[in-house]
């Protein structure tokens, strides 16, 4: 992981709610505090995703571009700093291994073919869409938001779930049925028809 000289810590007496707080006020002082906190931390959880030096680097990087971009939307009553942190930077490491793991599924191009365009639109489509799930998940009931954040960021099944959060399977089962079709109507297009398929979740 690369290293970054030593600065002076003018936030190290705030908590971690209260850095983030700064940072929503566009204070790069305080995110380079709170990298100061969690950088390490962030990029041991990327590595363990990733498996790979710089891919984790470039999660740790876009991870905490992400919190600097949203954090005016945190909110301390629903989770600690930390883990608000933490999820932008796993997020954006399952979203380069699916990347990855679409690259490499692709054929490669024949010689003195062009390869395929379009990627960049692609992966500005795929961007778009991630945003506008993410910003209906946020207008879930806290519990079915928790459920199919869990399952699909986490990667838990319904019965991993039912254990980790002390509830019963049919519980679970519900809470992602019901948020699931709420998304869905969050994120119907004009035609009552939604582009958002969701992925099929193991029990």
């Amino acid at each position: 992981m690369r290293e970054y000289p030593a600065m002076p810590r003018s936030f190290a007496h705030l908590s971690d709610e209260a850095v983030v707080a700064l940072v929503a006020r566009s204070d790069q002082e305080a995110l380079a505090e709170l990298y100061d906190r969690f950088g390490r931390v962030a990029y041991g959880l990327a590595l363990r995703v990733l498996r790979d030096d710089k891919f984790a680097e470039d999660a740790v990087q876009e991870g905490f571009l992400a919190a600097w971009r949203n954090a005016d939307r945190f909110m301390p009553e629903r989770a600690k700093a930390s883990t608000w942190l933490l999820t932008f930077v796993h997020r954006r490491a399952v979203d380069l291994v699916r990347r990855e793991d679409r690259r490499r599924a692709e054929p490669l191009p024949k010689t003195g073919e062009p390869a395929p365009s379009g990627s960049a639109e692609e992966d500005a489509w795929l961007h778009f869409e991630r945003e506008r799930v993410q910003a209906a998940l946020r207008q879930l009931p806290d519990q079915q938001r928790e459920a199919l954040e869990l399952a699909y960021y986490g990667g838990f099944t319904q019965s991993e779930l039912a254990e980790r959060l002390g509830q019963p399977i049919g519980t679970i089962k519900s809470r992602m049925f019901a948020g699931l079709a709420h998304l869905r109507e969050l994120l119907a297009e004009p035609n009552g028809e939604s582009a958002w398929k969701p992925t099929p979740f193991t029990t």
